[in-house]
């Protein structure tokens, strides 16, 4: 049975993926891939597998999703990840929801999954995004870690996603630090600046929550790997705050 939901999808050079997640969506009423610019063939597998496609969207996933909203047809809009699948009893219950709602929004859990490793500490145990929610809301403008605008009295799913973040270790690498130089500009554009704890103590305390606080420890050489990634990821965003400052003064006394 069709589903009456609207499932948008930001993307970016996702030809690898793009084609099986559209086609494992038949079941719902409407699939909108919102391209952020793909180089490669997302845009043209997107459309053979049946999704309408929006192209060049926007420069951030905030932008693409809300494009994407904003082109809905129906009244309740699942936002999903090219990197999320939708599980049986979720899409279940996506159906009885939209049928039945009792609220203007609903959260869903992720099971994230890491190097064939599902990740139960942490944030990425306790991780709960809202992605059901009709379609006169939007996300907020962020370049990072964009969410839905504030939803008073939001449900809980209790169906999952799975999500997988990274295919690789060279992928997570590369997308860390895309995301940290976007956290950065995020920043920059606040007025933040980065001072000495930023760049020392903000890494060394991320590494010390996972590791101890969160029980990575208990993971052996895969907690400490994922903890010192944590790390460097905390460290990249605020070294590219640091050379934003610096080049600014360079500007300026250019």
């Amino acid at each position: 049975m069709t589903v009456p939901l609207s499932i948008v999808i930001p993307t970016r050079d996702e030809a690898a993926q793009i084609d099986e997640l559209v086609r494992g969506l038949s079941w719902a009423g409407e699939i909108i891939v919102a391209d952020g610019g793909s180089d490669d063939d997302t845009v043209a597998l997107a459309r053979h597998a049946g999704a309408n496609v929006l192209e060049r969207t926007g420069p951030t996933i905030a932008a693409q999703r809300n494009a994407a909203i904003q082109a809905a047809s129906f009244e309740w809009v699942f936002a999903l990840d090219a990197d999320e699948r939708i599980t049986d009893p979720l899409r279940v219950e996506l159906g009885h929801v939209v049928s039945h709602p009792e609220r203007r929004a609903y959260r869903v859990r992720r099971r994230n999954f890491y190097l064939g490793n599902e990740l139960t500490r942490g944030h990425w145990g306790h991780d709960w995004v809202t992605r059901l929610f009709t379609r006169d809301q939007r996300f907020i403008e962020r370049r990072v870690h964009e969410s839905l605008e504030k939803v008073d009295g939001a449900g809980d799913l209790s169906g999952v996603l799975l999500h997988t973040p990274y295919r690789d270790l060279s992928h997570q690498l590369e997308k860390m630090e895309r995301y940290a130089r976007w956290g950065a500009l995020d920043l920059f554009d606040q007025g933040r600046r980065a001072s000495w704890w930023d760049l020392a103590g903000r890494p060394a305390g991320r590494f010390i929550r996972a590791w101890l606080l969160q029980g990575n420890i208990m993971d052996g050489r895969f907690g400490l790997a994922t903890s010192m990634l944590g790390a460097y990821g905390t460290f990249l965003k605020y070294a590219h705050l640091w050379a934003l400052e610096r080049d600014r003064i360079t500007s300026a006394h250019g």
